[in-house]
């Protein structure tokens, strides 16, 4: 007999079902019957708690909204040195993408879309708040002397964000998320070089 769980308890349930599935396939191919399948409840259970796929989508980019937020948030607020911290967002970012692979590929699909939706929106304050974040310790650095004053923090944000999205492109093409690990500290030195030399 299954345990019967809380609504709250049963939603977490599907927004990681769905999570999971999206690391093995594409978003629009996931269908609720398969979600439902993965948890072992019937599709009108999933029903219950969420009117629309869609739904379970925006409910899934909230979750990595509010989590890798909070995850990269720690990892800079741990490190006293802005550089640092900024290694330790780059390293706690390519975990998470390790951990959940079907983050980006979510991510990518809704951003390939035309239309503005719910789940798009979630996207963009997910990588507004991530930006600025970015840009706080770009500013530290530079207060501090750890970066030159001549950098410019707008183009140095786009350009982390840029690695970590060229990562996660290069593990999506070879089928293999953890491989991104072996690279990281690689590409992360060559970017810190660059932006110390910045004049």
């Amino acid at each position: 007999m299954q345990t019967r769980l809380s609504t709250v308890e049963r939603q977490s349930e599907i927004v990681a079902a769905a999570l999971t599935l999206a690391g093995e396939f594409s978003p629009v191919a996931i269908t609720t019957g398969d979600i439902a399948a993965a948890i072992g409840v019937t599709q009108g259970a999933v029903f219950k708690h969420f009117p629309t796929k869609d739904a379970i989508w925006v409910a899934a980019m909230k979750w990595v909204r509010e989590r890798l937020l909070a995850t990269l948030d720690e990892a800079a607020r741990a490190e006293t040195s802005a550089v640092l911290s900024l290694e330790a967002v780059f390293r706690t970012h390519v975990a998470f993408v390790v951990a959940h692979p079907g983050v980006p590929r979510i991510i990518f699909h809704e951003l390939q879309q035309p239309a503005d939706s719910p789940v798009k929106q979630e996207v963009r304050t997910l990588l507004q708040a991530y930006r600025q974040l970015l840009l706080g310790r770009f500013k530290a650095g530079i207060q501090a002397g750890e970066l030159p004053a001549g950098l410019d923090p707008e183009a140095a944000a786009t350009l982390f964000v840029g690695i970590v999205q060229g990562l996660v492109m290069q593990s999506m093409l070879t089928g293999r998320p953890a491989a991104m690990k072996a690279q990281a500290q690689a590409v992360f030195g060559i970017y810190l070089r660059g932006i110390r030399a910045a004049a």
